[in-house]
C-alpha cells in the first residue's frame, strides 16, 4: 500500500505534523517523489495554443450564414417588389396580396387605384405594399 490515509485519529500526541496523500515509510514519515527531470515527455510542438482567431471562426460562420438566410433574403425580395412598383404602369393587370384582381388606372405617389370591375367601374385605391403580383410582366420574364 503506497498511500495511508488518516480519517480519524484517537491521540493529539500521535498525530503526525501533516494529514496528506504523499507515499509513507514504514516509520510514518511522508516521502516526497520529485520528478526526474530526465524522464519528462518532450513537448509536442503539433500541440501549440489555438489562436483566438480559429476559436471563434465557428462563431463567425453561424453569423454568416444566419446573415445569408435571415437578413439578406427578406432583403433582396423587398427590393424585387420596389422594382415591380415603381415599372407599374397604367393597364398592368395586377394581383394584390389579398387576391383582388385588377387593371391599373392610375398609380400616384404610394398609392395606386385598381378597376376591379369593367360592367360596373369600381374602382379601388391601395397602397403599393399591397400589390402582390404584376400579372402583365409575368410572361415577359
Amino acid at each position: 500500500m503506497d498511500h495511508t490515509w488518516i480519517l480519524a485519529q484517537a491521540d493529539i500526541n500521535e498525530a503526525p505534523a501533516r494529514i496528506g496523500s504523499e507515499p509513507m515509510t514504514s516509520e510514518g514519515e511522508a516521502t516526497v517523489v520529485v520528478p526526474d527531470s530526465n524522464n519528462v515527455p518532450p513537448v509536442d510542438s503539433a500541440k501549440r495554443p489555438v489562436s483566438p482567431l480559429m476559436q471563434f471562426l465557428p462563431l463567425i460562420l453561424i453569423f454568416v450564414v444566419i446573415y445569408m438566410f435571415m437578413l439578406r433574403g427578406p432583403r433582396k425580395q423587398q427590393q424585387k417588389h420596389k422594382q415591380m412598383v415603381q415599372a407599374l404602369s397604367k393597364n398592368d393587370r395586377v394581383r394584390t396580396i389579398g387576391g383582388i384582381l385588377g387593371t391599373v388606372v392610375d398609380v400616384r405617389g404610394d398609392e395606386v387605384t385598381l378597376k376591379v370591375d369593367e360592367t360596373n367601374n369600381t374602382k379601388i385605391r391601395i397602397s403599393t405594399s399591397a400589390i402582390g403580383k404584376n400579372l402583365s410582366q409575368e410572361g415577359k420574364d
